[in-house]
C-alpha cells in the first residue's frame, strides 16, 4: 500500500490549495486551532469555563462552544476573552 502525505490526502479529498472547498477546510482548521489555544490558555490560568465566562460577560456554554470550535467568534469577543479574561494580548497576522 502506498503511503500518502497529509497534503496529498487533502488535495485528493478537498481539492488543491486555492479551491473553495480547500480554503473552507483551512479556515475551519484555523478556527479549531483558536479554540484549542483558548482552552489551553484558560487551563494554564487555572480558570473554569464558568469563571472565564463571568469575566467576559458570556455564558459558560458559549465558552465551551468556542473552545470546541472557534467558528463564529467575533474579533471583539476574542479580544475580550484574551485581554479581559486571560490577561493576554491578541496578535493577528495577515498573509497575502
Amino acid at each position: 500500500m502506498e503511503t500518502k502525505s497529509w497534503k496529498e490526502i487533502k488535495n485528493n479529498v478537498y481539492g488543491a490549495e486555492g479551491t473553495e472547498r480547500r480554503d473552507e477546510l483551512e479556515r475551519d482548521f484555523e478556527s479549531f486551532k483558536i479554540g484549542l489555544m483558548l482552552k489551553k490558555a484558560r487551563e494554564d490560568k487555572h480558570l473554569t469555563q464558568e469563571q472565564l465566562a463571568e469575566m467576559v460577560d458570556k455564558k459558560r456554554e458559549y465558552i465551551s462552544r468556542i473552545e470546541n470550535n472557534g467558528n463564529n467568534l467575533t474579533l471583539k469577543t476574542l479580544y475580550d476573552i484574551v485581554e479581559k479574561g486571560l490577561g493576554g494580548k491578541v496578535k493577528i497576522q495577515i498573509d497575502l
